[in-house]
């Protein structure tokens, strides 16, 4: 296995346990670039509409695109836009919309866009919700560089976190490239604090939930979201902690071992009367 990345020359490392070596080049390697790319205007990320997979690769082809911040740029680029196929007028207008609805984004929705190895949409949340403002998560990332530092402490000992989650995000801001990416988005994107409002004096807050089966009326993404919006944690197993299951069309074992252990189970109709 190569030490470095054949690609973008950053050392390739090798994680305990893992049996290849992966590149740290992250957004500013080329074989990684567009799959971090279609990542941030995902819909569970951004959710920049009018820019799908497609599209994504072949602007970055034509090298339109090549950091986070060129997706915004592109709004200034309407003439490049209009001479290539598959963009017209209408298709370029909707882009505009939806890249001004993504000037201000929630802190939690930034972060995993970032795509930060480990950080999903649940560790996403614990940052925002421990250190509330970007700034502030940003620079305590940069101290917690320091594993002596209170700072590292602080970020292990997050419910949720971890040494293993921590020392990837740590990674992420000791690249001097990343932090070049996110000053520049911060010329298009306002990130909004995290907001704890009166949710968690819902009916589930601080309750476990489990969702299982096919989901009909939302997305299991986002009801999952709603949830921890609303004070719950969500689990993906059931055991004698979970509190509630919602159950849909096809749930299988997991409905069956909260029968057997008595828990609460709830149709999807049931659980959105319960949260609204």
């Amino acid at each position: 296995f190569p030490n470095f990345c054949p690609e973008c020359g950053r050392p390739a490392v090798r994680k305990g346990g893992e049996a290849a070596r992966r590149c740290t080049g992250g957004l500013v390697c080329p074989a990684q670039a567009v799959e971090r790319l279609k990542h941030f205007v995902s819909r569970d990320a951004l959710d920049i509409e009018g820019l799908g997979g497609t599209h994504i690769e072949t602007l970055w082809e034509d090298g339109l695109i090549g950091s986070p911040a060129d997706i915004f740029r592109l709004a200034e680029r309407r003439n490049d836009l209009l001479s290539r196929e598959g963009w017209g007028e209408k298709s370029i207008d909707n882009l505009a919309d939806s890249l001004r609805q993504r000037r201000s984004v929630e802190m939690q929705r930034f972060i995993f866009a970032l795509g930060i190895r480990q950080v999903g949409q649940a560790t996403a949340r614990l940052m925002a919700k421990h250190y509330g403002r970007l700034e502030q998560w940003i620079s305590a990332m940069v101290a917690a560089f320091d594993r002596e530092s209170g700072a590292y402490r602080e970020l292990v000992d997050i419910d949720g976190v971890g040494a293993g989650v921590a020392d990837e995000i740590i990674q992420f801001f000791a690249d001097p490239d990343n932090i070049r990416i996110l000053d520049d988005l911060g010329r298009y994107i306002e990130v909004e604090d995290f907001v704890f409002a009166e949710n968690f004096r819902s009916p589930v807050a601080d309750k476990t939930v489990v969702f299982t089966g096919k989901l009909e009326t939302i997305g299991r993404s986002e009801a999952k979201a709603r949830a921890e919006e609303l004070g719950a944690k969500v689990s993906g197993s059931v055991s004698k902690k979970t509190d509630i299951v919602v159950a849909g069309p096809g749930a299988g074992s997991k409905l069956q071992k909260a029968e057997e252990l008595g828990l609460s189970v709830l149709s999807e109709q049931e659980w959105l009367t319960l949260i609204t």
